[in-house]
């Protein structure tokens, strides 16, 4: 009989053999992840995994993609990558110009230059221009993909650098311009300056020319928080600088102050998500909150003047009510107006709300697309600077996205938004039916999830079945590029599942999936699964499941709760020891979602999904990838690397592979991320035992 080291495990959670793994840059944790991702790329890699990296590659870096676009002053800027620019080119141009099918672009950056001219793996986090004179802007590279980045001052007149400018070493944080000599700075950097996730503690004034280490401090919050920031109000009648602190990830505390520091507290509950635009403030409870003698319901959104409130005033204005499979998803501020997003049993719906001393006024946007996955956002990068135009993305699972122009100040009846661009076709989606249905979970509560593939199955369908269910977020059926060009054109099924822990139903949605409620939603995913066979979809060892992050924790609970259920098992960027998840690099910010392990009450049900601690010998557990890579700063790597090392200690089929670089994504251009989605649809494939490479 083989001797087995189970440890860790739920009765010993502490004796854990593989810490060593945990060292992201160690040498002994590099070679073994070298190792093993050439084990892993020799056994699926190979003729189609190559045709399927470079097919991939060509939709990613494709010359017809949507370049994504923000307006700062007259400019509409853009970040573009493609084949002969992985890395990819910072530029601008207008909207007319935009508008056209060609349009020409100015260009101010070239990534790929400036990596290959410092030696430094530079990947593009984002730029924040002076909103004065707009000569100036902080740039933000990440080296690898990592969230920690390093601040440069770039000048747009010259197109350089600005050598003794707001430049800042490594570090996670962020700026804001005060004006064109002054920052505002929330950044790690310095010692003693980050929280226990590595976040900024607090906010300084940074002069120009002044140390950013030297510059004084004006609001601080403790090492226990998950981190502190601060802006500039600019449509405020006077300076008035926000102080933003999140004690815990669904909990915010607003002050408003100057520059130097926080004057006043807005007396609003922390889970209470709100944000305002000038004098107007709109706020949603996450719980019933009770004001006076009003009661506003949990997911209700309520507005009120924001001077009025600090004078004393409580009465809102309840613009929102959210009921079962009613729910609001987002609100933003544009040009004085409030435009909302909500779902009607998953069907996209759109209104917006003009303020007013005595009432708001609210209108319908109907001629916004209400089918598919539809987003509203706002084209102006400044609040201050919005003119009532906002861009509208709207897409489903056979229909590539387009990207719209809505104007909210057209007179009644409003017109249809102008579409501005389309992203190509990037697969066959001819024959191909997108379906409704729902699974019952072990409490009875109904589960929705959408199907796409052929209209006619055989019973034994190779599915590809993925969920989230977490943190809120709503995970909607979307345009997939990769799995239409691996899956659905070469005759296989997709499910996108909408289990609890995620917002497509509001916070009772989010809540019955939060904390002890996990587990639950893991069982929701496992139905879904179990539904497929029970309507004669497929069967179990058709059905390949792929999930990341908080998907990749469920996926890895799919491991050892319920392997009889899938036949192959895709787990990405994975959260899987519960047990030191929150000493592990940014793993802290998420005790809110998950619990603290340091607490014996949460441990209890932490523990039954730390999937780490319960794999054990003798399972029927299906072959499983855990992918992960070396500079995702926010999910330790040692996850994924003390998963793998542990079930093939146990004697499973588990494979491992780490890239290089990518952040908590799957590489840092497309030709990387092509090579990370196409390993693992290659194993997927395989393991299900579906002989489809050869078709296409």
């Amino acid at each position: 009989m083989t001797a087995f080291d189970l440890r860790p495990t739920l009765n010993a959670p502490d004796h854990d053999p593989y810490l060593w793994l945990e060292d992201v840059e160690g040498e002994r944790a590099l070679d073994w992840a070298a190792s093993q991702s050439a084990r892993t790329l020799g056994k699926f890699g190979g003729t189609q995994f190559d045709r399927d990296r470079d097919a991939l590659t060509a939709i990613f870096d494709g010359p017809d993609n949507i370049p994504l676009i923000t307006r700062c002053g007259q400019y509409l800027y853009n970040f573009w990558r493609d084949a002969g620019n992985p890395r990819g080119l910072w530029r601008r141009t207008t909207l007319a110009a935009y508008l056209k099918a060609d349009p020409q672009w100015e260009l101010l950056l070239d990534l790929d230059a400036l990596a290959a001219g410092d030696g430094e793996d530079w990947i593009w986090g984002g730029a924040s221009l002076e909103p004065e004179r707009r000569q100036r802007a902080v740039l933000r590279l990440s080296r690898g993909g990592s969230d920690a980045v390093v601040h440069r001052e770039f000048d747009l007149g010259s197109l350089s650098f600005v050598a003794e400018g707001f430049n800042l070493p490594e570090a996670k944080g962020d700026i804001d311009w005060l004006d064109p000599d002054t920052l505002l700075l929330s950044s790690a950097l310095g010692n003693g300056m980050a929280t226990r996730s590595g976040y900024a503690r607090t906010v300084r004034l940074w002069k120009r020319g002044a140390d950013p280490l030297t510059a004084p401090v004006i609001f601080e919050t403790g090492f226990e928080s998950n981190g502190v920031s601060g802006q500039l109000d600019r449509i405020a009648e006077s300076e008035r600088l926000w102080f933003i602190e999140t004690p815990a990830f669904f909990e915010k505390i607003g002050r408003i102050g100057d520059r130097s520091g926080p004057k006043m507290q807005i007396d609003l509950p922390r889970d209470a998500r709100w944000n305002g635009f000038g004098d107007w403030l709109a706020v949603r409870p996450r719980k019933p909150w009770t004001v006076g003698r009003t009661t506003h319901a949990a997911d209700a959104l309520i507005g009120i003047s924001l001077s009025s409130f600090i004078a004393g005033d409580r009465g809102f204005v309840t613009l929102f009510e959210s009921r079962d499979r009613r729910s609001l998803q987002s609100f933003f501020w544009n040009n004085g107006k409030l435009i909302i997003s909500y779902l009607v049993n998953l069907v996209p719906r759109f209104e917006m709300f003009t303020p007013g001393r005595q009432e708001w006024t609210r209108r319908a946007l109907d001629t916004v697309p209400a089918e598919g996955t539809v987003h509203l956002w706002p084209l102006d990068a400044e609040h201050h600077e919005t003119n009532g135009e906002v861009l509208v993305s709207a897409q489903d699972p056979i229909t590539p996205p387009q990207l719209l122009l809505f104007d909210l100040n057209a007179a009644a009846p409003l017109g249809a938004p102008v579409i501005m661009k389309r992203e190509p076709e990037s697969f066959d989606a001819s024959g191909l039916v997108v379906t409704r249905h729902e699974a019952v979970s072990t409490d009875g509560e109904m589960i929705p999830y959408t199907q796409i593939g052929p209209a006619n199955v055989s019973g034994d369908a190779p599915v590809h079945l993925t969920a989230y269910g977490g943190l809120g977020i709503s995970l909607l059926p979307h345009y997939n590029s990769s799995l239409g060009k691996l899956w659905l054109e070469r005759g296989g099924t997709c499910v996108l599942a909408n289990i609890r822990g995620g917002g497509e139903f509001g916070t009772r949605w989010h809540e019955a999936g939060r904390r002890e409620g996990k587990r639950l939603a893991h069982d929701d995913f496992a139905a879904v699964a179990a539904d497929l066979v029970r309507r004669g979809i497929t069967v179990s060892r058709r059905i390949a499941a792929e999930g990341g992050c908080n998907g990749g924790l469920l996926i890895a609970n799919m491991l050892t709760r319920y392997p009889e259920r899938f036949g192959a098992l895709f787990c990405r960027v994975p959260l899987v020891d519960m047990r030191r998840y929150t000493r592990l690099l940014a793993g802290a910010i998420w005790i809110d979602e998950y619990g603290d392990p340091d607490k014996a009450d949460d441990w209890a049900f932490l523990k039954e999904i730390s999937a780490y601690h319960a794999a054990t010998p003798g399972q029927p557990y299906p072959p499983v990838l855990l992918a992960t890579t070396k500079r995702d700063d926010l999910v330790n790597p040692g996850h994924a690397r003390k998963m793998a090392a542990k079930l093939q200690a146990l004697g499973y089929p588990a494979y491992f592979y780490e890239a290089s670089a990518g952040g908590h994504g799957y590489g840092k251009n497309g030709r990387e991320r092509a090579a990370f989605i196409a390993l693992g649809n290659k194993f997927l494939r395989s393991a299900i035992g579906w002989q489809a490479d050869d078709i296409r």
